[in-house]
């Protein structure tokens, strides 16, 4: 019975590994109703739980599920020490406590994006957890912890998928790899949506100024009567010695 029921929970492990990308360490959210069945058939569940699902786990728990154990009085005490050895994950009532099982429900979103395990003996937890597809449940029958089977919910989902009317968030994350890759998607630091348009400013005022006009050519200066001519004088070319050459005698006719 051991053998078969280990298959099992391999099996419904294997469905949420490949369907809904779980992997180790399984996160584990407890509350206070599993501790006590726990306690009262002598579950050692750190010890138990890791060799059930075969693998590293976190177990956690809430504010509001410590809160409400601390409500019911001496009765569950017990159930309280082993719930407050677990580490508790931050929910939205931590000012204002709400009952345990609307506190796990809150924790699981629409898609259990964290990709949690509940383990619970809460009938109501369990009614609205298997309307969430992806979500795991554990709970404990004739001393022994049991994997349920997957929900009807992730079943259909799962289907939906393999028809192509859905997309996994793991294939969306390889498409837009793929994109990324091929230059289609769009590129970081593209503005998305419209452009905004430039508010009218005032002209500059330098550019409204007139040009100034430019001045006519004036015409050269004549030279006054006064003035002289100012002569080119040329240098006689000197002889090897030093001395200059004399100009030649001229000839009268």
């Amino acid at each position: 019975m051991k053998i078969k029921r280990q298959k099992q929970a391999k099996k419904t492990i294997s469905f949420y590994k490949y369907n809904f990308n779980f992997r180790q360490p399984f996160q584990i959210l407890i509350d206070g109703t599993f501790c006590q069945a726990a306690l009262k058939n002598k579950i050692q569940i750190k010890e138990q739980m890791p060799k059930y699902l075969m693998g590293e786990v976190h177990l956690c728990t809430t504010n509001c599920a410590l809160k409400e154990l601390e409500s019911l009085g001496k009765e569950l005490y017990g159930a309280k020490i082993i719930l407050q050895k677990f580490q508790v994950r931050h929910c939205n009532h931590f000012k204002n406590p709400v009952p345990a099982s609307e506190c796990l429900l809150s924790m699981l979103e629409e898609t259990n994006p964290h990709h949690y395990f509940v383990a619970t003996q809460d009938f109501s937890v369990t009614t609205g957890l298997k309307k969430i597809p992806g979500v795991p449940l554990l709970y404990i029958v004739l001393n022994t912890i049991v994997l349920d089977k997957p929900s009807q919910s992730s079943v259909d989902r799962v289907q939906a998928v393999q028809m192509g009317e859905l997309v996994t968030p793991a294939q969306q994350q390889t498409i837009s790899g793929l994109k990324q890759e091929q230059g289609i998607g769009p590129k970081e630091g593209e503005r998305r949506g419209k452009k905004r348009k430039r508010k009218q400013s005032n002209p500059n005022p330098l550019s409204c100024m007139k040009k100034k006009k430019k001045g006519l050519p004036t015409a050269p200066l004549k030279r006054t009567e006064g003035e002289k001519k100012k002569r080119n004088r040329h240098k006689k070319p000197k002889a090897d010695g030093g001395e200059s050459v004399p100009a030649p005698p001229t000839t009268s006719p």
